[in-house]
């Protein structure tokens, strides 16, 4: 299979502060690289937290909601994508041996956190899911989110038995978009995850992200009430730059060049 050259740039860690954990042999459990090259405007989030699997824990989850709210500053990042260190694992979900050690109150503050991060990743309710089958229910949005992806039945079902769901069956649930084989790197779903950033790259990025804005919003209300979100969303598009381009494209018959603007 043929790839796309691309230009790598070195992880960075971003810290974050006042928090305690196990972490990844000393270091920043979230690492940052961006892309260069044909690339250019993909970054990827490193989540290297190898001794738990990735578990969601303080540190983990503090420096991972630091890094988001840096990133959605940063105006040269058009795809964002989540990768694992740790060879055969994405994310383990809860850190429960860390949650052991909480007090109650400690517990509702950081499950409130992570509530929070799941919002911020629009993440599946996946991680959530084997909760079940440690005597404790979802809390960081399962109960919400998967109903709404499989329907109420098969959420209950799903969360009731704390099934453990392979990629091929959460693919064909409709749970996640894309099952793929396994390479003997340990990549492949990075390497499917990669090509379509890059699918996406190329497209006008406001108008990505008002269409993000639209649907996320939109599934919350009823039907008429989205396709006021919807039109909202398409009035701020109109007086862009992109807009006026992607037109100009069309009619003059060549690739646009969109800016962010």
């Amino acid at each position: 299979m043929l790839r796309v050259l691309c230009l790598l740039r070195p992880w960075r860690p971003l810290r974050a502060r006042g928090c305690a954990s196990d972490g990844a042999a000393g270091g920043s459990e979230i690492q940052v690289r961006a892309l260069a090259g044909p690339d250019q405007g993909i970054t990827e989030i490193l989540m290297n937290r190898p001794r738990a699997r990735n578990a969601l824990g303080n540190v983990f989850v503090s420096e991972l909601l630091e890094t988001l709210a840096q990133l959605r500053e940063d105006r040269q990042v058009r795809v964002l994508l989540f990768r694992s260190g740790v060879k055969g694992v994405f994310c383990a979900g809860a850190d429960l041996k860390e949650r052991e050690q909480m007090s109650e109150a400690e517990v509702g503050v950081f499950v409130q956190r992570l509530r929070g991060l799941m919002n911020d990743i629009a993440s599946s309710a996946i991680m959530g899911l084997i909760e079940t089958t440690r005597g404790l229910l979802p809390g960081a949005g399962g109960t919400q989110r998967l109903p709404r992806c499989l329907g109420v039945a098969l959420a209950k079902e799903l969360i009731f038995t704390g099934r453990r769901l392979s990629g091929t069956e959460a693919n064909a649930l409709g749970l996640v978009n894309h099952a793929v084989a396994q390479n003997e790197e340990g990549d492949a779903a990075y390497h499917r995850a990669r090509a379509l950033a890059q699918e996406i790259l190329p497209q006008a990025p406001i108008a990505v992200r008002l269409g993000k804005v639209a649907i996320d919003r939109g599934m919350e209300v009823d039907i008429a009430s989205g396709m006021a979100i919807e039109g909202m969303c398409y009035a701020q598009n109109i007086p862009t730059r992109d807009r006026l381009e992607g037109m100009a494209a069309f009619r003059e018959k060549r690739p646009p060049t969109f800016v962010g603007e």
